[in-house]
């Protein structure tokens, strides 16, 4: 087996290149950077530019499924000009390799592409799984629509199209965790409003090998990249300070102090979304780190 990773030297693309090749599977990788090309020991890199509809047609050689993480960072300044490129780093990337692929006669079996559980509204007390239809009206949900539309868009080309809506990716290497320690190592965590809102999170393990476990299994569809045990950010707060250790203690930072730092982007922070992995464990996927004192011991101890 074979993959064409895009995204391969972040955080998510650089653990799925680990386990693929831990698990014999060769790897084809696209970078919009010709010094990366021989960046990644054991694969093979080829450039591309959406942008300029450049690309290596070499990169499909023999690929059986292609994994897609291609997108820049959301936490950045929601300026105009930083939205469009958020939005089209993203829904371009995907229409370009789509008319690549066709227009070309490539035969590939799976793609599987990221996504995010900011599609879902916000809510104390709802879970939310797969089915549901409610929208959050901001920036984030209208790119997400437009990013799984992109993703949808292969139906016709590629036999199995599956979706990861990914939650809060837990890594020593960055991520919302770093983001979290931060303020403790000057003795306190800070925790955001009242604290309440639902934390959807997942182990940077257990979210490399949900995606192999779909391009193994060839399954088609969308599914919540998350663990099965949310808890409040106050919760996640406090769990981090306890196993982090050296914290005096915690305190809220009210909503408006992080509007007037991040503007509009400060609305990521306060989102309450308790998210449901039942679909993808019905599927046969088992979390190794279904516990957040489990899975931050493993990362930060």
């Amino acid at each position: 087996m074979k993959v064409l990773i895009t995204g391969a030297t972040g955080l998510i693309g650089s653990r799925i290149v680990k386990d693929c090749l831990e698990r014999d599977i060769k790897v084809n990788f696209l970078t919009t950077r010709k010094n990366k090309i021989d960046s990644i020991t054991g694969c093979h890199g080829f450039y591309w530019d959406p942008q300029k509809n450049i690309i290596d047609l070499k990169c499909f050689y023999d690929v059986d499924s292609i994994i897609n993480l291609s997108g820049a960072s959301i936490f950045r300044f929601w300026t105009k000009k930083n939205k469009e490129l958020i939005l089209n780093s993203r829904v371009q990337s995907l229409n370009f390799l789509r008319d690549t692929i066709n227009e070309n006669n490539i035969k590939i079996n799976s793609i599987i592409s990221a996504s995010g559980i900011g599609a879902y509204p916000s809510s104390n007390e709802k879970e939310f799984d797969e089915n549901e239809k409610d929208r959050s009206n901001y920036f984030l949900s209208d790119v997400i629509k437009e990013w799984e539309k992109a993703t949808m868009s292969f139906k016709n080309i590629v036999k199995n199209v599956s979706i990861v809506r990914i939650g809060l990716v837990l890594s020593k290497d960055g991520g919302v965790l770093k983001q979290t320690m931060q303020p403790m190592s000057f003795g306190f965590g800070v925790y955001f409003g009242k604290g309440n809102q639902w934390q959807s999170w997942i182990h940077i393990k257990d979210i490399s090998r949900l995606f192999l476990h779909i391009n193994e299994k060839a399954l088609s569809g969308i599914y919540n990249g998350v663990a099965p045990k949310p808890l409040s950010n106050f919760d996640f707060t406090k769990m981090v300070s306890k196993i982090r250790r050296g914290v005096l203690f915690l305190f809220p930072v009210p909503r408006l102090f992080f509007k007037l730092i991040f503007g509009e982007m400060h609305i990521i922070l306060f989102k309450s979304q308790k998210v449901s992995s039942k679909k993808i464990q019905l599927r046969g996927f088992t979390f190794v780190y279904d516990n957040l004192e489990n899975s931050l011991k493993n990362i930060l101890q």
